[in-house]
């Protein structure tokens, strides 16, 4: 008999969960590789994190939550794993024992169709406005959304601003993630991927119909699912971070790097014994 989670756990990953060596910031603990790159190691987490992400995992719903294509989140060797579900692509594809959801996807795609433009149009004018100057990369993103890889010093100041105001009115967002710029359908967000798997835990017995919904995450593409959460953790550094991004009852780590990470996986595991989140006796 399968007993029911008392939690789920909703994560964003990069700079949240997992760190480049970038943006792990000075590091004093002991770390792992959790991701190589054609043979090269890029993302970490600290030994002490790797341990209760993995016991969270048998604990609690655990959901990662992730910006990244299908193809980025395989690369990862993410502690608990295998997932009976994984969101990727900012909530565009729901994984379900790793395999896409195809009547998920069909459903996002024709919210993006009745929001407003299509990527085709959406990338055509942002190649219009950029230039080898600044950008490094433009990157499509299966076939949902679009990113640039930058120059952070030489991008043009008004530039995101100016391109978030002309997404809007066609259904789209821009926002920036480190040296990442994404333009992202507004019909696209994680808060609503997390609510579809959360419907379907509960209905197969896997997670208390009173479990509460936590999250974490540092961008401003995480925002809406922080927002929509019963409780919300975000890391003192990031786009949020710069932003002075906050609502009711957030929860900011103390520390900010790898240590965040850390301090995030802290506060899902007391989540679990603590009354006024978890409902357990005191």
């Amino acid at each position: 008999m399968t007993v029911p989670k008392p939690l789920l756990m909703a994560t964003d990953l990069d700079r949240t969960m997992i760190y480049s060596s970038a943006a792990a910031g000075a590091v004093a603990a002991e770390t792992v590789c959790v991701e190589h790159l054609d043979g090269a190691p890029l993302s970490y987490m600290t030994s002490a994190a790797v341990d209760r992400l993995r016991w969270l995992a048998t604990a609690a719903a655990v959901l990662p939550t992730t910006t990244r294509t299908i193809e980025q989140f395989g690369r990862i060797r993410l502690p608990g794993a295998p997932w009976q579900y994984a969101i990727t692509s900012n909530g565009g594809n729901i994984l379900v024992d790793g395999v896409p959801d195809p009547q998920w996807r069909r459903g996002i795609d024709a919210a993006v169709r009745a929001g407003g433009a299509g990527l085709t149009e959406i990338e055509a004018a942002l190649r219009a406005r950029i230039d080898d100057s600044w950008v490094l990369k433009f990157r499509g993103a299966d076939d949902l959304f679009c990113y640039l890889v930058v120059d952070s010093a030489a991008t043009p100041p008004k530039f995101l601003a100016d391109w978030d105001a002309w997404c809007r009115e066609r259904g789209w967002s821009a926002s920036r993630q480190g040296r990442k710029i994404y333009t992202m359908p507004l019909a696209v967000c994680k808060s609503r991927a997390v609510s579809e798997v959360r419907s379907r835990l509960v209905a197969s017995g896997r997670l208390a119909a009173a479990a509460p919904t936590l999250a974490a995450g540092d961008g401003a593409l995480d925002a809406e699912m922080l927002a929509a959460a019963d409780h919300a953790i975000r890391p003192r550094h990031g786009e949020l971070e710069e932003l002075g991004w906050t609502r009711p009852g957030l929860t900011v780590t103390t520390a900010a790097g790898i240590g965040a990470g850390e301090e995030i996986l802290d506060w899902f595991t007391d989540a679990l014994t603590d009354p006024a989140i978890a409902g357990v006796p005191g």
